[in-house]
Formats: structure tokens, C-alpha cells, sequence
């Protein structure tokens, strides 16, 4: 019998006509446009202006920061307009000015931004009705307007996680995620050693350090079925954890010690258990969601005293993509058609994590559940470019980040529209991270080693 061929799966993005090319790249635009007005508007002009934490910026910031993106890219590049705001090039770049620095700046008030980021969008959209989708790699398939929708969509999550640290009543509010759906789940499923066709060549919107495809073998080794939840996480915090450095790296136990952390953030031990707050709200600790808001540090101190480890970021790939029956690699861990709402926890469609064994319909050929959604996914991988990496269409996205510095997230949260999530997807961050929505699974190697 012969081994099927390693090949990736095709976009369909490749088979419309440019009408309805257009007619996407605008739905999608204006789907990102919603979200950032309704986190916006959620609060007022004294919570839009004020810097929530040193981590992040004043909310006013980055909506602002979207329509400076916007307008260097779509209106002044591909459209080749004359600017609207040349004068807040410099406030509003984030290499320029750290995120603890930006609330002494200059900024454009509230309603100013709204103007701005609104005027911006109309130009915008004047230039995707008469720009040419091909003969330039900048607009090829609407690829310039797929980065704006992309950069637009993960500072909406960005300002998601700017609400979580925000102190005050609830202003956002959304239906409670599903239950367990699925039957019983093996705690992990195996995945046979072999080659797969990692990162992609296919996808006309995928960014830079997800090109381009290329082959790797991975070894034999089995994989957490579904994301490592709040019941199984509280059990290493209760048998003492987070006070025996054995299970922790030299790195996470000097920043655990100097920092005084005891559980993941948000989480309180009260008389009867673990409570957390999540956006406002002061509530039990769901055991069977996946755990939430930890750092690559407590990732990889709970996998350790589980007797595995993180998965390598190929390791989460394959898993992810990798159909043995045809030696396909999928654009979605169920297949090649979009995340609907019945494959995955996107889109702060809810506002936590679902439980794990939600979304039976999003597993992949291997039996890995929530691969995509509910929670990023720490590796063990440090970012860098894959084999025939080319920064494109600027080195500040993805290349001044490569190195040890930082390490790999992949699947998306719920707070990751579809948008910006695919089985390719490369997130990334510090190790010490906690204010992102991230979560992790474990890995171990086939022959019963850690």
C-alpha cells in the first residue's frame, strides 16, 4: 500500500471572482469595524482615556493605533491617497513608544478617533472598490486588505484583554458558553510518527512567519485530547505547586518567587474553593473549563509535575492539521470550511472559555478536541521563521521578534475572531505572559518519556 502524498489544502478564497473577492474582503472589514465600536462604546470617555494597566495601552490608543494601520496601508499604499493625518504617524506607532508611555502623549481624544478611524474607513472602502486584486503581491486576493482586517481583529482582542484588567462593574455581557457535548474522550489521543506539510503556501490572507509550507517529520507521541482545565490545574495548586521548585524552570521559579504568584490570575482561594474575576464578575471557578490566564511558566511547571511535558509547536501542528488518511494538511482541524459556531469558541462570541468536550463537530482526524478557540496554547517553541522565511510586507511584523525571547501560542481564545485563526496561525509572546487568554495541553513522548 502506498503512502498518500503530503499535500496542502487549497483556500477558497482562490476560486472567487473579484466582485465577490471584494464583497468578502468588506464583510470582513466591517465585521472587525463592529467589534472594536462595541468595545468602545462599552465604557465611557474617562475609561477609553485611562491606562488600565502598565501592560497595556489606554483603549482610545488602540482604536486610534487601528486607523493609523488603516490609513498607511490601504489608503495612502494600495489606494496612493493623500494622507489625512500625517501629523500622528509617530503617536500612534507601536515600536515608537512603549505601552506604559502612551497615556503622556498627545492622543486624540475620544470623539477625535471615532472621526478619524471613521473617515479612514470610508476612504478605505472607496479604494477595495477600485483597486486591482492581482499583478502586485501587496493586493494579490486582497491580501492588504485581509492584514487590516487581521491587525484590526487582534488588537479587538487586545482591548478584550484590556477589559479583563479593567476595575469596575460589568459593561460587556454575552450568553454563557456551551457544555460538554461530546461522549466520553480518551485523556489523549496518538499521533503516529511520519512527515506532514507544516506552515502554509496556499493561504492568500496567512502572514509572513506562517510561510511557507515546508515538510518535517515528527516523532511518535501522544497529546492531551482536550486543553488542560480548571479542576485538573487546581489539583497541582492544591498539592502545593506553586511552593516546590522542582517542577519549576530555574526562569519561572525566580519570576514565580519575586512576584508572589500562588495560583493563575484572577483566581482567589476562598472558604469553599477557588473563585475568580472575569470582566467584572467575581464567580466560581468552572473545574471543567480550560484554565485560563497562566504563563508559559505555570504551563510547563504543571506539565512537569503531571510527568509530561508542553508539545513542540510541529508537535501542535500536526496534530492540528494532519489528516492520515489522505496526508492532507487542513486549514481547520475538522477540515478546510470556516469555524462556525458549532466548531469552535471564537469571536468573544462568549466571554470564557466553553467546556472542554464542547465542540465535538471541531475535533480533529486524530481526536484532539478545542484545538482552535477557548484558549492560546503555549509550546515549547521559541518564535522564529521557518525554513525560506521572507519578511513581508514589513520586517516589524513578525522578524524583529525572532529569538529565544519569546515563545510560540497556537489555536486562538474565544476572544479570536475567525478572521485571525487558522490551523497555520503563529501567535507569540514572553514567557511570564498572563493577561492574554492563554491556556496549554500536554504532551508525551510515545515511548512513556516526559
Amino acid at each position: 500500500m502506498t503512502e498518500p502524498n503530503i499535500i496542502e489544502a487549497t483556500n477558497p478564497l482562490r476560486e472567487l471572482s473579484p466582485q465577490d473577492l471584494r464583497a468578502h474582503a468588506a464583510e470582513a472589514l466591517t465585521r472587525a469595524r463592529a467589534r472594536s465600536v462595541a468595545l468602545t462604546d462599552a465604557v465611557d470617555d474617562e475609561d477609553l482615556t485611562r491606562q488600565h494597566s502598565k501592560l497595556m495601552s489606554p483603549l482610545v490608543w488602540d482604536l486610534a493605533h487601528i486607523g493609523s494601520q488603516e490609513e498607511l496601508w490601504l489608503v495612502r499604499d494600495v489606494g496612493g491617497r493623500e494622507p489625512l493625518r500625517p501629523d500622528i504617524d509617530d503617536l500612534y506607532d507601536a515600536f515608537q513608544h512603549a505601552r506604559a508611555d502612551r497615556p503622556e502623549l498627545p492622543l486624540l481624544g475620544p470623539a477625535e478617533a471615532r472621526r478619524y478611524v471613521g473617515q479612514v474607513r470610508e476612504k478605505a472602502f472607496d479604494v477595495l472598490e477600485k483597486a486591482p486584486l492581482e499583478g502586485r503581491r501587496l493586493t494579490e486576493l486582497g491580501f492588504a486588505f485581509g492584514m487590516i482586517t487581521q491587525h484590526e481583529q487582534q488588537h479587538d482582542e487586545t482591548m478584550l484583554a484590556t477589559h479583563q484588567l479593567r476595575k469596575g462593574d460589568p459593561v460587556l455581557h454575552a450568553p454563557a458558553p456551551p457544555a460538554r457535548r461530546a461522549g466520553s474522550l480518551p485523556p489523549e489521543v496518538f499521533v503516529p510518527a511520519g512527515p506532514f506539510l507544516m506552515g502554509t503556501s496556499a493561504e492568500p490572507w496567512a502572514l509572513d512567519n506562517e510561510r511557507p509550507a515546508h515538510e518535517v517529520h515528527v516523532d511518535a507521541y501522544y497529546l492531551d485530547t482536550t486543553p488542560v482545565t480548571n479542576g485538573a490545574y487546581a489539583e497541582f495548586v492544591d498539592s502545593g505547586g506553586y511552593r516546590q521548585p522542582r517542577w519549576w524552570s530555574e526562569a519561572g521559579w525566580a519570576y514565580l518567587t519575586a512576584h508572589d504568584i500562588t495560583a493563575p490570575r484572577f483566581w482567589r482561594r476562598e472558604q469553599d474553593g477557588w473563585w475568580r474575576t472575569r470582566f467584572g464578575v467575581y464567580e466560581r471557578v468552572p473545574a471543567d473549563q480550560p484554565v485560563v490566564h497562566v504563563s508559559f511558566h505555570e504551563a510547563e511547571a504543571y506539565a512537569a509535575w503531571a510527568g509530561k511535558r508542553l508539545p513542540t509547536e510541529r508537535e501542535w501542528e500536526k496534530a492540528a492539521r494532519f489528516d492520515p488518511a489522505t496526508g492532507q494538511s487542513r486549514r481547520y482541524p475538522w477540515g478546510n470550511e470556516e469555524p462556525t459556531p458549532e466548531h469552535a469558541n471564537l469571536g468573544q462570541r462568549h466571554l470564557s472559555p466553553a467546556a472542554a468536550g464542547a465542540y465535538p463537530a471541531g475535533a480533529s482526524p486524530l481526536g484532539a478536541h478545542q484545538l482552535i478557540g477557548d484558549v492560546w496554547e503555549w509550546t515549547s517553541t521559541d518564535f522564529h521563521g521557518y525554513p525560506g522565511f521572507g519578511a513581508f510586507p514589513y520586517r516589524e511584523y513578525s522578524e524583529v521578534f525572532f529569538g529565544p525571547d519569546y515563545k510560540v501560542l497556537r489555536g486562538g481564545s474565544f476572544g479570536t475572531d475567525a478572521a485571525a485563526i487558522r490551523g497555520t496561525f503563529r501567535n507569540w509572546d514572553y514567557p511570564i505572559r498572563r493577561q492574554i487568554f492563554s491556556g496549554f495541553r500536554c504532551a508525551r513522548d510515545a515511548d512513556g518519556r516526559a
